[in-house]
């Protein structure tokens, strides 16, 4: 039984040896000592466990599992076991050692070594089986284990250097995240040294800087008996500790836009930025519990006019160039009209613009721009990019159209155009600093460590044509003085645009209320979900904000 058993795992590899006078023998695979105890340790060395049982005198019922137990107690990530010495044979018995070289938790190397006997049974050599193969100490019913001792955990840290998780701002303590017991499964993805119970980041920055911020646990490489005390210590590591992440949420600008929210009724989410280097100064979601300002994705309404805007001044419009703007126009057999079918006549593009009509917008951007022009210059605002913010942030999305009605659509924010606070807040950034920059929360290096399952990094900076960025910072003001926000009460040298999102079907769908803008060298972007139009909605939320800000 024994030799088919061996059969079974490896190969036979047969040699006619000639001994003496017409003598000739057949020396298998195991035939000798030194052979035995190389396919043993190649099998260690692989993880082959049943390879290794099948090679082994006597191995106990539970042998697979008593080796699985003790990489994981150990927390290996990689071993390599080698064959030290083999002696000759005497008797059926040989005597031999190994060198095992493993890596624990955090490229920490053990190396020992290890006693390696061996028996002849029935023409086979065999690994005798004893607690000491495994470690030379070892005793029946002790075991190997790795206890770990976690450092302090670095904190997540505000602008100005204030820990973050303990921020007054329920938004900010979400940016943070929560820190919680890993999950077996959570244990399992993380890897060595975590296991069911350690301290794991759950949400936010905790988990996406996990390694970072946990450090390195100190390692004991232990004996311990069957109820886990301690016997004896083999082995020390020191440990590591966990490094901060500090962000860009400047808690002035984070307590400003919390307050802004707080008389909202309806779910409703402001992003703001550092316009001239993208970074994030505020963010905060009413109600908690999810992320809408990076992870919502909603139609961006006339607050897309910005880029088509962009893109027709690219294209050759001024702000002073006359254009209509009809109560409706059609095109493709579709009827597009203005808010409450307001008619402007014929009016300067920047009026145009102050006025939100969509019907100029639909008709230029048919007529003057195409959907392949309009999608370049929407790449250049950041959209279909991947955001790296240091935290799980959706992209921008500009996809194709089927036809010409569904691009005239498109070009005010309409139809298949989905974005999120944050994107826009990218937008009115790029606006008032004339470069788009991908938003992020912590420094470019760490935010490149955050970047998506494919490897992408941040996308560079987009400088706006020197034309583009002369007429937008025409066209956003006129919306605060003269157009659809001009009644809101903004302070003075405020840019922006309304939006007015329709979501749903039927003949007066509900509509999301935005408004993006910039001050300054501050840059946002405020949502309310369902509450009509921006300027009555979104706008008064983000002249409270930039009130609280001067």
């Amino acid at each position: 039984m024994r030799r088919s058993r061996v059969l079974t795992v490896a190969a036979i590899a047969v040699a006619v040896v000639i001994v003496g006078a017409g003598t000739v023998w057949f020396l298998r695979d195991g035939a000798d000592p030194e052979d035995a105890a190389k396919r043993y340790v190649a099998a260690w060395s692989g993880g082959d466990l049943a390879a290794m049982k099948a090679l082994t005198d006597g191995p106990p019922a539970d042998f697979e599992q008593r080796l699985t137990r003790m990489r994981d107690d150990l927390g290996v990530t990689a071993q390599r076991y080698t064959v030290a010495s083999v002696g000759d044979p005497d008797g059926g018995r040989a005597g031999g050692s190994y060198t095992a070289e493993l890596t624990l938790a955090g490229d920490r190397k053990w190396t020992y070594e290890g006693a390696l006997p061996l028996v002849e049974r029935e023409g086979e050599w065999l690994v005798r089986w004893s607690p000491e193969l495994v470690y030379p100490e070892l005793k029946e019913g002790q075991r190997l284990r790795a206890s770990r001792a976690w450092p302090d955990r670095a904190a997540v840290l505000a602008a100005d250097g204030g820990d973050l998780s303990s921020s007054p701002s329920g938004s900010a303590r979400q940016l943070a995240g929560p820190v919680g017991a890993a999950s077996q499964d959570a244990a399992e993805k993380l890897g060595a040294p975590y296991r069911k119970g350690d301290p794991v980041g759950a949400d936010g920055l905790q988990r996406q800087y996990e390694r970072r911020l946990a450090g390195t646990p100190a390692l004991a490489v232990q004996i311990v008996d069957a109820d886990g005390a301690a016997v004896k210590t083999l082995k020390r590591f020191g440990g590591t500790d966990g490094q901060p992440v500090r962000t860009t949420i400047a808690p002035k600008a984070q307590a400003a836009a919390g307050k802004a929210l707080a008389g909202v009724d309806k779910p409703a989410s402001m992003v703001a930025l550092r316009a001239s280097t993208g970074e994030i100064l505020a963010v905060a979601n009413k109600p908690g519990g999810y992320n809408r300002a990076l992870m919502g994705q909603y139609p961006p309404g006339s607050t897309f006019k910005v880029v088509t805007a962009a893109a027709l001044v690219a294209g050759g419009v001024s702000p002073s160039t006359k254009v209509g703007c009809p109560a409706t126009t059609s095109v493709g057999g579709r009827s597009f009209h203005n808010y409450q079918h307001e008619d402007f006549g014929t009016v300067p593009f920047r009026e145009a613009f102050a006025h939100s009509c969509n019907t100029t917008f639909a008709r230029l951007a048919v007529d003057k721009l195409g959907e392949k022009r309009l999608a370049q210059v929407a790449g250049q605002f950041g959209f279909n990019a991947p955001i790296i913010a240091g935290l799980p942030a959706v992209r921008a999305a500009f996809p194709g159209n089927k036809d010409e009605t569904a691009f005239a659509s498109a070009s005010f924010g309409q139809g298949q155009v989905l974005t999120s606070p944050l994107n826009m807040a990218s937008v009115a950034a790029a606006a008032a600093d004339g470069t788009w920059r991908s938003p992020r929360i912590v420094d470019a290096a760490l935010a490149s460590q955050a970047a998506d399952a494919g490897g992408r990094k941040p996308e560079a900076p987009k400088k706006l044509e020197p034309a583009v960025e002369k007429a937008l910072h025409a066209l956003m003001p006129a919306v605060v003085s003269e157009g659809t926000a001009s009644g809101v009460g903004f302070p003075s040298g405020t840019a922006g645009k309304t939006g007015t999102a329709e979501y749903g079907s039927g003949k007066n769908p509900p509509t999301h209320a935005w408004f993006i803008g910039y001050r300054k060298d501050v840059a946002f972007a405020v949502i309310v979900e369902g509450g009509g139009t921006g300027a009555e909605a979104a706008a008064p939320i983000a002249a409270a904000f930039l009130k609280q800000m001067r």
